[in-house]
């Protein structure tokens, strides 16, 4: 089953806007760790340890607000 080419070029669209976003995700990650995991390292994470470190931050980020201690 062959795509016509306009459904291939919305696929490639939709396609490098998710990577786009993936790798927003794994820079954040890397600035919120503030240095102890580069972006090399988060790119061979496997999708459960970045569920992981996004867990963590979240926590973080709550437990910085509730205290009042400045975040940035």
């Amino acid at each position: 089953m062959a795509w016509p080419v306009g459904q291939i070029l919305e696929e490639v669209k939709i396609l490098e806007t998710e990577v786009k976003q993936f790798k927003l995700e794994l820079m954040k990650i890397c600035w919120y760790m503030r240095g102890s995991v580069s972006i090399d390292e988060i790119y061979t994470m496997g999708p459960e340890d970045r569920e992981i470190c996004a867990t963590l931050i979240k926590e973080n980020i709550e437990t910085t607000k509730k205290s009042g201690l400045p975040f940035f």
